[in-house]
């Protein structure tokens, strides 16, 4: 009987040290231009150029919103958030990722992983929305969209509000490295989400004197505060090399939407270029964001062309966890490999209130936010539907749809099709669609989010 036990045990080890541990870091607000492994010349990302030369670069890299909560809450359940009401940044105070949506960590602890949040968390603040009420283990960071970087404020520790903070980013990087250290004998899921570069716009004295040559004194500050957010990847990055841990660790990067630069939005001092359109729209400026794997020794770095969308890395930490799930993501490990040479969606879609969006191919079907083109700051109505090339017009220029109306009628009937399956937002704004002003739920609505709590 002892023997069988021992078995048992030693089996149950050799699985949980073969399972390898995932690292999923998000970005705030980032712009498209604002690596090095985008051609940035004026901000050096060395840490984050390194893991993307590691890895794999998507040139094609999605998230499905403009907005950061949104697509925050389909990263982590792994769905599009259109399919459970989250469709608008949380205004009301009980608004949050519904309590019915299973989270990443959930999937990840059942499978046998510690978990922990450092970071932004943006996802409700009730105590049932809680992340330790949501598959996480630990947690240090906020509950809000946006926090002081200097203050402590309400920057918590578990439950614990946390007395002192040098400067958020800093100690972000410090906590991420901690957990790595702390659970280097067992398999791991962190979620390092990051406040930065989101305003308000705050970065440290001695990094700002490394960008004196910058003249606009906004882009200044943001580029000292993408190098506080690169030295704290890279942090993380040595602790994994100094425990032995890299090769067998997933590491993922996004940013959590494109970069906000037209009028009416928190202006950050970001840059899209080539993309044309901001956070807060459906064009490609909102939507498509730096995007990387790596997996030293497992997955080979090079690029990656056809597009993919943040709810495959969900998919892909299932898969190399051996847990399963009903995801809207596919795993991308075999597309990486080369085992499937097929694209990995037949289309990607979007959408946030009157805006939307779908990508077939080449081809982009999207109505977006007018202030786009008007870029005054104001309300504009959002655009007819406009059909683009993305291959030969990445900057949304040319619009197609007169010239090949039948491609316009395929798309919106896809995109009519996928819309079917999605529900009502549970908050937010239904003139516009930009989700600047959320707004309370409907009576009816509110009465469906409780009874489904």
């Amino acid at each position: 009987m002892k023997a069988v036990f021992l078995l048992l045990f030693l089996t149950v080890a050799l699985q949980a040290a073969t399972k390898p541990n995932i690292l999923v870091i998000v970005g705030d607000d980032m712009g498209y231009a604002d690596v090095g492994f985008h051609s940035c010349k004026d901000i050096p990302t060395p840490n984050l150029d390194a893991l993307a030369a590691s890895g794999v670069r998507f040139t094609n890299g999605y998230v499905t919103g403009p907005y950061c909560s949104p697509t925050r809450a389909g990263l982590l359940a792994g769905r599009y958030q259109q399919r459970f009401g989250h469709e608008f940044n949380p205004g009301p105070s009980d608004a949050g990722l519904p309590v019915t949506e299973k989270t990443l960590a959930n999937r990840l602890k059942d499978a046998g992983y510690a978990t922990g949040l450092v970071g932004k968390w943006h996802l409700g603040s009730l105590e049932s929305m809680h992340p330790q009420a949501r598959g996480f283990d630990e947690f240090f960071g906020f509950l809000g969209g946006a926090h002081s970087y200097f203050d402590a404020g309400a920057i918590l520790r578990g439950k614990e509000p946390v007395k002192e903070m040098d400067y958020t980013t800093n100690a972000f990087g410090r906590e991420a490295a901690a957990f790595v250290e702390k659970h280097k004998a067992e398999p791991w899921f962190l979620y390092l989400a990051f406040n930065a570069v989101h305003t308000p716009m705050h970065a440290t004295d001695a990094r700002l004197a490394k960008f004196a040559d910058i003249e606009d004194k906004t882009r200044r500050t943001y580029a000292a505060m993408m190098l506080a957010m690169d030295d704290a990847i890279g942090v993380v990055r040595k602790k994994l090399a100094e425990t032995g841990q890299e090769q067998n660790t997933l590491v993922t990067f996004i940013s959590d939407n494109g970069g906000p630069t037209m009028k009416g939005v928190t202006v950050n001092g970001s840059i899209n270029a080539p993309l044309r359109g901001s956070k807060r729209t459906t064009l490609e400026g909102g939507i498509r964001v730096p995007f990387v794997v790596s997996w030293p020794g497992t997955v080979k770095p090079g690029v990656y062309e056809k597009p993919v969308i943040q709810l495959d890395l969900h998919a892909t930490a299932l898969a190399v966890a051996g847990a399963e799930a009903k995801v809207d993501g596919v795993n991308l490990l075999p597309y990486l490999s080369g085992e499937i040479t097929a694209a990995p969606h037949d289309a990607l879609y979007w959408r946030l209130g009157e805006q939307m969006a779908i990508r077939i191919g080449d081809f982009k079907l999207v109505r977006y936010d007018g202030n786009v083109d008007a870029n005054d700051g104001g309300r504009h109505p959002v655009t007819a539907a406009k059909l683009y090339n993305l291959v030969t017009d990445i900057g949304e220029m040319k619009d197609l749809s007169a010239e090949m109306p039948d491609k316009v009628k395929e798309l919106q009937a896809k995109w009519d099709a996928w819309n079917h399956t999605n529900v009502s937002p549970l908050w937010g704004s239904k003139g516009k669609g930009d989700g600047a002003e959320p707004g309370k739920p409907m009576k009816k609505k509110k009465k469906k989010a409780a009874a489904a709590e």
